[in-house]
């Protein structure tokens, strides 16, 4: 609990830095120039070579105003705080300004000798109020205070050189940090992308080896059924039979292909998806399975996006092969109502007519229905009704922007 009230007051204080600190420290530089100056030998020297120097609040506004200028540049141009601290400096004996620019000079500085002529031109600039003093013979400035007034450069320009250098490398051991993170999540996800393509093609073995087997035992006997017949009922069964059969193995390889690479330009030729136009051969198919199945049509029909039509149709087919699983020879009804923004797609049965024995499945028929439904943005239900039917009913919008991004 400790650990993340302090990570988060950290995040606080990171985002009102990011925010707000340049603009205090603008402030803070500007007012250490009007508040914290004192005229310095510098100008009254630059006076006896015949320079007129403005009177101090005029000066130290200029210098303020510049100071705060330049300090607000930094994100773009670095140089004119550094100018600006030497001059503030030279001119005021201000020496934060010159501080801030000697930090920024070693924080930007991209080569070593850059930052050793900065470090030697900024002692010099420290030392030179106590050098023009000298030189012009201010009362109580002697020889002897040139050398203390080496302090000035250690306190103003070395040791704020030397914190740009450490928050330097600790930022370059941070993006260093960073960067690896970044690096381990990628191969993380490589990896994580590897293992589904595993997944991927054992479950297409699975199925090749389970499910495409069993199928295809089914079509070589139904095929001899076929042919020994001896009646054409029995005949046409297992016409019905092997005839299903192979559509389900066509279907199966499709679904074994995708499995396999679902990126692999290259693979397998996945044919047409059934639309609601191939709804018909659908429904023949439950009435020679014995369901007597009626379609009604509600409203102008109309083109619509194949993804939408593919997904009504696998509506149909998901709602018709339960009410062979649990519902027998139960009649049943399947109802497409084209509305003005909406198609909706109805399909339910009456109760069963006799004890029917479920036969095996997945039970995620449903549940996959819906996802699909979904996925376009639609509602989609699923309920027993009275007297023992049931009912599946989809909704799918003809105008949502995801059905024509999908389709």
């Amino acid at each position: 609990m400790g650990q993340r009230w302090e990570r988060a007051l950290r995040q606080r204080l990171r985002r009102l830095g990011d925010r707000w600190g340049l603009a205090v420290l603008s402030a803070v530089v500007g007012a250490s120039a009007l508040l914290w100056h004192q005229t310095g030998p510098v100008p009254a020297l630059l006076a006896e070579w015949g320079w007129t120097p403005p009177a101090d609040h005029v000066l130290s506004v200029v210098i303020a105003v510049a100071s705060a200028t330049a300090v607000l540049m930094m994100p773009r141009r670095q140089w004119p705080v550094i100018t600006m601290g030497a001059l503030a400096w030279t001119l005021l004996s201000v020496w934060i300004p010159l501080g801030v620019g000697s930090y920024v000079a070693a924080r930007m500085s991209r080569r070593a000798w850059h930052l050793a002529w900065y470090l030697v031109g900024g002692g010099a600039v420290a030392v030179l109020p106590t050098a023009a003093g000298v030189a012009i013979g201010m009362p109580g400035l002697g020889g002897d205070d040139l050398l203390p007034s080496l302090g000035g450069a250690v306190l103003f320009v070395w040791l704020p050189a030397a914190l740009g250098l450490w928050n330097r490398a600790r930022r370059e051991v941070i993006d260093g940090l960073e960067e690896r993170a970044a690096q381990r999540e990628r191969e993380q996800a490589a990896r994580a992308e590897q293992a589904r393509t595993q997944e991927r093609a054992r479950i297409a073995r699975d199925m090749h080896d389970i499910v495409a087997h069993r199928v295809s035992l089914m079509v070589l006997h139904a095929g001899a059924l076929e042919v020994n017949a001896k009646d054409e009922e029995t005949a046409a069964a297992a016409e019905l039979i092997r005839t299903t059969g192979r559509e389900a193995l066509t279907q199966l390889r499709e679904v074994i292909g995708v499995l396999k690479s679902a990126s692999d330009a290259v693979g397998p030729s996945l044919g047409p998806q059934p639309t609601l136009v191939d709804l018909d051969r659908l429904l023949d198919q439950s009435r020679a399975a014995g369901v007597a199945v009626e379609r009604h049509d509600e409203g102008t029909p109309q083109r619509l996006p194949t993804l939408l039509e593919h997904a009504a149709y696998r509506v149909v087919q998901e709602a018709l092969t339960n009410v062979h699983k649990h519902a027998g020879r139960a009649h049943a009804q399947v109802v497409l109502r084209y509305l003005e923004s909406d198609l909706e797609v109805v399909v339910s049965n009456t109760a069963p007519r006799e004890s029917v024995e479920a036969l095996p499945g997945s039970g995620t028929g449903l549940v996959g229905l819906r996802e699909r439904v979904e996925l376009l943005d639609g509602i989609f239900a699923a309920q027993p009704t009275h007297g023992g039917g049931f009912t599946v009913s989809a909704r799918f919008p003809l105008s949502q922007p995801a059905v024509e991004e999908r389709a």
